[in-house]
This record gives C-alpha cells, structure tokens and sequence, in this order.
C-alpha cells in the first residue's frame, strides 16, 4: 500500500495528464461525428482481425486433424489397392475404364457444410452438387464408418439422408461370420444405432464388429461401422442389439461420396426378377 501511495505521490504529474488526455479524447469522439466514425471503423478493423487470427487458429489445428484422417484414409485405400493386385508404379492414378481394370466404386471428396444429428429424422448438406457428379442414393462415408445416402441435389449441393433418421436402413453383417441384419436408429443416442433382424442361429458377443453387408447396390461391403455395446436374448430371438458407431455424428467434417458404377445395371437385372 505504501509502495502505491509512493508511486502516486511520485508519478501525479503524469497521472492526471493521461487523465485529461483520455478525457479530452472522450469528448472528441462523442461530439465529432467524423472522429467518432473512425474510431468504430479502426476498432472494427482491430477486433476483426483478432476474429479472423483465431478462426485461422481453429482451422489449422481442425485441418490438422481431418488431414491425419485423410492419411488414415489414404493408407487404407493402398492397402485395399495392393489386395486388389493393381500393380501401379503411379503415387496417385484415375480409372476411367471400369472393365479394363475391374474397378466398381469411384470415390469423391465433399466437406459437411451443415449436420443435424440431435432431430428425429437427420440430414446433412454437402458442397458438391450435379455439376460434380453427384446424384440422388449415393453413399456417403469416412474413415470411421458410414455417414448416410445422398437423397437431393442441387448444381452445387447435395443433401444426406443420415443413419440417424427413421428412414435409414442400411444391410449389415457381422465381420466374424455372414449372419445379416439391418441397421436403424431409435432416435435416442446419436452415437448408438440398433441391429434388427439378427437369426437366432447367430453367435454374437459384446464387442464384435458390424460392416456394411454389401447386399445392397449403394455401399461396398466391408465398411467398418461399429461393435456390439449390449443386447438381450429372450423368447429364443435377440432383442435390443446396441451398436455403439466408431463415427462421432457430431464431429465430422470431410467425406467420401461413392459411386457404384455397376449400379443401374444391377437394379435393372433386380427390377426385371420382380416383374416376370
């Protein structure tokens, strides 16, 4: 206290002209339209500048981490290239002869620019649209699992059907065995699906990992998408199958869209069978 009093005493002089400087400075930019208009547009330019250093803060360390993702990605997808024994010396290549190389699904990347996840009936917006290939029933997904189906698109939008929607169902079997089933969504926990029509004559245990089933003409089979976090068996059936998704549904940000290139084909051949 004695050394403020001391500092005070010592600097007064000083004080009181920063004092009446600032007063006067108060009074300038009240009563003088012009310098009261740049001192707003000099704090608008400092403040916006912070906002835009700490959103550049965010983005990196955000980009950061969805480009770990990508490598994750891109790792995987060597090493499904190396089982598919495409011997290219090539760091990146395109396919564009499906039947020359025997190449089924082709990939594009889009960025969720809106995500709903905590609604009964769930979408996402990605920023691709027609005028880059993509259309309606589509798969969408990342390097944890599936994200949902495209079911809308405008030139340079698209809209997805989330797996957190009453309306998806998606084929699914366990990876230890070729039991099948569905995968739906009660609506409850984003972070938790539900696997129906499992056969009795199954063998599951908490822990074991759900894939995509690949009986459908939308995903490839073999998409990792979660593990059995509990269920019941009663009445000889199994009830209330819990997945718990590798995906955080309120955390993504990049995705892959794929094209089944063998598609319509498919659903032709399926069309034809069910009207003979």
């Amino acid at each position: 206290m004695q050394q403020l009093i001391y500092f005070i005493r010592k600097f007064k002089y000083f004080l009181l002209f920063i004092l009446l400087e600032s007063i006067a400075f108060i009074f300038i930019i009240q009563h003088h339209s012009f310098h009261k208009s740049k001192f707003i547009n000099s704090s608008n330019y400092i403040t916006g500048g912070i906002y835009n250093t700490v959103s550049s803060i965010n983005d990196f360390f955000y980009l950061k981490s969805e480009n770990h993702r990508l490598i994750e990605e891109n790792i995987r997808l060597r090493n499904l290239l190396n089982k598919s024994e495409l011997n290219l010396n090539k760091d990146t290549f395109i396919l564009n002869d499906s039947s020359k190389y025997g190449q089924k699904y082709k990939y594009s990347f889009a960025k969720i620019i809106n995500n709903n996840f905590t609604k009964r009936n769930n979408t996402l917006t990605l920023n691709k649209g027609t005028n880059q290939g993509i259309t309606a029933d589509l798969g969408v997904i990342n390097s944890n699992g599936i994200i949902g189906v495209t079911k809308s698109t405008s030139k340079n939008y698209s809209t997805v059907l989330s797996i957190l929607n009453k309306n998806s169902k998606i084929n699914v079997r366990l990876k230890n065995s070729n039991h099948y089933g569905t995968l739906i969504w009660n609506g409850k926990d984003y972070n938790i699906l539900q696997l129906i029509d499992i056969p009795r004559q199954a063998k599951i245990k908490v822990g074991d990992t759900i894939i995509t089933g690949g009986k459908s003409a939308i995903f490839p089979e073999g998409i990792k998408i979660g593990t059995i976090k509990n269920f019941k068996f009663e009445s000889n059936q199994y009830k209330n199958i819990d997945i718990e998704l590798f995906n955080d549904m309120s955390s993504i940000g990049y995705v892959q869209i794929v094209k089944n290139l063998e598609r319509i084909e498919q659903q032709n051949l399926e069309t034809s069978i069910l009207n003979e």
